[in-house]
């Protein structure tokens, strides 16, 4: 897989946990602690994104 896919792919699951999170936060099933733990995975993400797309 090259880093442009990858990268790619790695934005396609970023804006998935975004629309989860949003979701979430709108439903009343969903506690603070589920919503916590999609908001850490799509920061995860973020910052992989960040690392990949900016080597130092």
């Amino acid at each position: 897989m090259s880093l442009s896919s990858h990268l790619q792919e790695l934005r396609k699951k970023h804006q998935h946990l975004s629309t989860e999170v949003e979701q979430a936060q709108r439903c009343p099933a969903f506690d603070d602690l589920q919503i916590s733990a999609l908001k850490k995975q799509k920061l995860k993400l973020k910052e992989e994104i960040e690392r990949l797309s900016h080597p130092h």
